[in-house]
């Protein structure tokens, strides 16, 4: 539980941003940013599907009663709707501007848009899991 949220502080608060602040080329900031968040993102499926399994193996149907279940399906369907929802949304937009930065692009306000909406689900997710690591240990 602690890596997986842990991992999400680590690489959305402090890895993407130095990415960016570092590289003069934001496209490579971009494109090594999203790797990691799409790593993190597996990381998190496989740490949610573990952590609900071992609830109802626990504490069987009584777990769809408790808080901790709840968070960690919303951290779950947050990580689901960004990598596989959002995602392929903005490589879209990106290919669609081709060799153009899709910042530069006809595309620009609808990948801001769409960019907006991932990081407000990400912040979501994030505080989500300051809540499960503080509440639910």
């Amino acid at each position: 539980m602690t890596a997986w949220v842990g991992g999400l502080w680590a690489i959305g608060y402090l890895a993407a941003p130095v990415l960016f602040h570092t590289l003069d080329d934001r496209q490579l900031a971009g494109v090594l940013a999203g790797k990691m968040f799409a790593w993190i993102a597996y990381f998190g499926v496989f740490c949610a599907f573990y952590l609900l399994i071992h609830r109802i193996v626990s504490d069987g149907t009584r777990a769809l009663r408790q808080g901790c279940f709840w968070v960690i399906m919303g951290m779950l369907l947050l990580t689901l709707a960004g990598q596989f929802g959002i995602q392929p949304v903005l490589a879209q937009l990106k290919v669609e501007a081709g060799a153009m930065d899709v910042m530069q692009s006809v595309f620009a306000d609808r990948f801001r848009t769409w960019h907006g909406v991932a990081s407000i689900g990400y912040l979501i997710e994030s505080l989500l899991g300051v809540v499960l690591v503080l509440k639910f240990r």
